[in-house]
């Protein structure tokens, strides 16, 4: 059996295993939480008003907005604390304060500042996916191999060739992973962001179905939350091991 298909039979039981226990535990009556059915049917419902779709195409505008905005300003901070000294210590007192701080103590700042449209949903977005993606960058370019920038240098290169040509290439797979925590840390802080004022979204539908006792609308959000993230990690991990086709790895 090779391992992708290893790896995948094991996937397919661990779901089942999982999805055998909520069965049980809804159908015994240990939990008042609804079971696999009741969910299914409530998918169902969502999806063929339509509202399942609107929710998505709001969350997954918000997530990827604010994750795109994040990442493309967390790069060239995290290369320039990487490779300059006094960057570095300029930014990363800021960068380290503003990490310990979680994005709801921001929502009351961002409504104050922005109001309660899409900016400050999508900024505090922008903001997890930042400090997540920073950190990784930064790591990879003060991780590169000093015998690779030594060797450039013996060889005449100058420093835009060094960076571009050795410090670029040896850091892409921290930055990739930092791709990955950063669209993580994007839908964990989803429904935080949904709680300003939102109308749509599956952060939103969450919090409807607090209000209201219904408790599967609750699950088909969370579900398909876990969805879409494991879907666009994928995608993420995918380009990494296309980038990165030279780096060795560890496979069991």
């Amino acid at each position: 059996m090779s391992l992708l298909t290893s790896n995948l039979a094991l996937g397919v039981l661990s779901f089942v295993l999982g999805i055998s226990l909520w069965w049980l535990s809804s159908a015994s009556g240990a939990t008042p939480l609804p079971g696999p059915l009741q969910v299914l049917f409530r998918f169902g419902s969502a999806i063929s008003s339509g509202q399942l779709f609107n929710d998505m195409q709001a969350s997954i505008v918000r997530v990827l907005t604010g994750f795109a905005l994040g990442v493309s300003v967390a790069i060239p901070v995290g290369f320039l604390m990487g490779w300059y000294r006094v960057a570095r210590g300029l930014i990363d007192p800021w960068i380290q304060f503003f990490r310990v701080i979680p994005p709801l103590a921001i929502i009351p700042l961002a409504i104050v500042t922005m109001g309660i449209d899409e900016p400050p949903k999508i900024f505090v977005i922008f903001l997890a996916s930042f400090l997540a993606s920073v950190v990784a960058t930064y790591q990879g370019v003060v991780s590169v191999d000093k015998t690779f920038i030594n060797a450039a240098r013996v060889l005449g290169a100058n420093d835009w060739v060094i960076f571009t040509r050795v410090v670029i290439p040896a850091s892409t797979p921290f930055i990739l992973v930092g791709f990955r925590i950063g669209l993580g840390a994007a839908w964990a802080t989803l429904v935080a962001a949904e709680l300003i004022a939102a109308q749509s979204g599956l952060g939103f539908r969450m919090q409807q179905g607090q209000l209201y006792y219904d408790l599967a609308i609750i699950f088909v959000s969370l579900i398909t939350i876990g969805v879409l993230g494991l879907v666009m990690d994928r995608v993420v991990l995918f380009l990494e091991r296309r980038l990165t086709f030279w780096q060795e790895r560890v496979e069991h």
